[in-house]
């Protein structure tokens, strides 16, 4: 049975895949860093000949010590978040044109969607993206009770053309 990997190394046309963990310790530090330490890198960039595939994991407001941020700021809590996944897409060559898609999870939708919303196009808007990453909203227990939101992606790019030398 072919894995998912080896049918898009197929598909892109590259008989090898390359990966490896997306680091910025900058903006955040390492999960397996924290107090109570958790096994997930905070990205995996897949490469296939000159194609990339960034697979961005849950992030938070979460700062470089690993520590929560703004806690009970719903909106300064998503723009970290941002902050944090621009970091992470930034460090690879890569910008939120980039990004395809976003699974956004929220403590409480009800309450904070509105919020969210507003936040999310105000911050596409500042990245001139045109067309907006496909996107779903989901109400979740998130990792730390001080949470509020928490956004995986996807971003896809293309590399320069490998030398033929």
């Amino acid at each position: 049975m072919m894995t998912i990997s080896e049918a898009l190394a197929g598909v892109m046309g590259s008989t090898s895949i390359e990966k490896r963990a997306v680091c910025v310790p900058r903006a955040l530090n390492e999960a397996y860093d924290y107090e109570r330490p958790s096994s997930f890198s905070r990205a995996m960039r897949l490469e296939f000949g000159n194609v990339v595939v960034l697979l961005i994991s849950g992030t938070a407001s979460i700062g470089a010590n690993g520590e929560s941020l703004h806690i009970g700021d719903f909106r300064a809590q998503l723009r970290r978040t941002f902050d944090n996944i621009t970091a992470l897409v930034e460090a690879e060559g890569a910008t939120w044109k980039d990004v395809v898609r976003t699974t956004c999870y929220l403590r409480d939708i009800e309450r904070d969607y509105d919020a969210f919303n507003e936040e999310r196009t105000a911050f596409y808007r500042e990245q001139d993206l045109d067309p907006l990453p496909a996107s779903t909203g989901i109400q979740a227990i998130l990792c730390r009770p001080e949470l509020l939101v928490e956004i995986e992606g996807i971003a896809i790019f293309r590399t320069a053309a490998p030398s033929k030398e």
